[in-house]
């Protein structure tokens, strides 16, 4: 009778923990009402690919793959926790889903938060004509000629 009821139990825990997913799916009508009450879009994708369509506005744009497919997924991780607090939910958006979805996975397994994949990423974003805007991010280029340029404006002082 005891085994009955601790199977019951366990049975019942774990149909919770599948019944309320840390990953969910969601559409672009969702995406823009979670960023309303400012759960942040992690843009994943490729500087060059920022370049090429926008990005979605107010995203935080972080590169997960490189052009090979390699990945850190600590670094990775790292980077993004300097940005949202831990345990927050996020956004996670690429080009059409699929790498978010792996990603999204990946931190699924490892972490407590919810993960909100854009299941068809910007491509869907731009189909429906909703606003992107040019990628604003700091390269260490862009620091590296910033910083020449403070120097030699010192310099003139």
């Amino acid at each position: 009778m005891l085994i009955r009821f601790v199977i019951k139990i366990v049975c019942f825990f774990l149909s919770i923990k599948f019944a309320f997913a840390d990953i969910v799916d969601v559409n672009n009508e969702q995406i823009k009402e979670l960023s309303k009450i400012n759960i942040p879009i992690v843009d994943i994708r490729r500087s060059s690919e920022w370049d090429q369509t926008g990005v979605v506005p107010k995203s935080i744009l972080l590169t997960f793959f490189d052009k090979k497919g390699n990945y850190n997924f600590d670094k990775w991780y790292e980077n993004l926790r300097l940005k949202i607090n831990d345990g927050k939910p996020i956004i996670l958006i690429c080009r059409s889903g699929r790498r978010t979805k792996i990603i999204a996975e990946m931190m699924d397994k490892k972490f407590d938060n919810v993960i909100y994949n854009a299941k068809y990423g910007i491509n869907s974003w731009i189909d429906e004509k909703l606003i992107t805007v040019k990628p604003y991010y700091w390269s260490n280029n862009y620091l590296i000629k910033f910083m020449i340029f403070m120097i030699n404006f010192l310099i003139l002082l």
